[in-house]
């Protein structure tokens, strides 16, 4: 009995496993491997197409980026001089003049007539109108540094055009050169399109001289403030002042 008491005792218990071991992955199945794939380069085409558009919306190297454009003055028209009497109907200066004959006189002679008189050519001068300066005022900051002066000149024909001078801004995207009726200066940036605002052209360079003709039809009447003025993000990179 001791012999099949020890045998019995000492006789391991044995069973089958049939799970993984302790410690070990099973392999996902194919169709969830596919799933995941998909979804990988779905997120990456998605974000590849976001930062693309992002680049194009915000343009972020005009951040670093400069232009220069130096314009000469609006050119002066050159008018003819014209005296007190000159008018419809009035004489050139450069048309002969013929005095008629005069009554005889008691003595019965008649006054012989003149010849034809013809003015002097240097009497028709031409001289060259002046420009003027209907108002002027000094940029100040806004989202960006901006410097310089804005001046609405009238010219002699009439016309009429914003120059900037000694101007300096920063780059960006749909950048504009308008008027408005809102003062400038000040912190809300993004008042100047909510009221009247007369766009005269995108901004020619960020930096120099430049000439910005003002629409024939444009009531000046008003307006208060020239706005450098970025239409993408609704700020103005700067204003300056004026009063017509």
């Amino acid at each position: 009995m001791n012999e099949h008491s020890n045998t019995d005792m000492t006789s391991p218990t044995t069973g089958s496993t049939t799970g993984p071991r302790a410690g070990t992955t099973r392999p996902a199945p194919p169709a969830r491997r596919s799933r995941r794939r998909i979804v990988i380069a779905s997120v990456a085409v998605v974000a590849v197409l976001a930062a693309a558009v992002g680049l194009v919306l915000f343009q972020p190297w005009k951040l670093f980026t400069r232009s220069t454009v130096d314009e000469s003055f609006p050119v002066a028209a050159s008018v003819p001089a014209s005296g007190p009497d000159s008018g419809p109907g009035s004489v050139p200066a450069s048309a002969p003049v013929t005095v008629a004959a005069l009554p005889p006189t008691a003595g019965g002679d008649a006054t012989t007539p003149s010849a034809p008189a013809t003015a002097d050519p240097t009497d028709q001068v031409t001289v060259a109108a002046e420009p003027v300066a209907l108002a002027t005022g000094t940029f100040v900051d806004g989202e960006h540094a901006t410097s310089g002066t804005a001046t609405i000149f009238r010219l002699p024909d009439g016309s009429r055009v914003l120059r900037l001078e000694n101007f300096s801004t920063s780059d960006g995207p749909d950048v504009d050169v308008a008027l408005s009726d809102q003062r400038a200066g000040g912190d809300d940036w993004g008042k100047y399109d909510d009221s009247r605002y007369i766009a005269l052209g995108d901004l020619k360079g960020t930096d120099g001289n430049q000439n910005y003709v003002i629409p024939p039809d444009v009531d000046l009447t008003g307006l208060t403030s020239v706005v450098i003025w970025c239409d993408r993000f609704n700020v103005a990179f700067g204003t300056a002042p004026i009063s017509v």
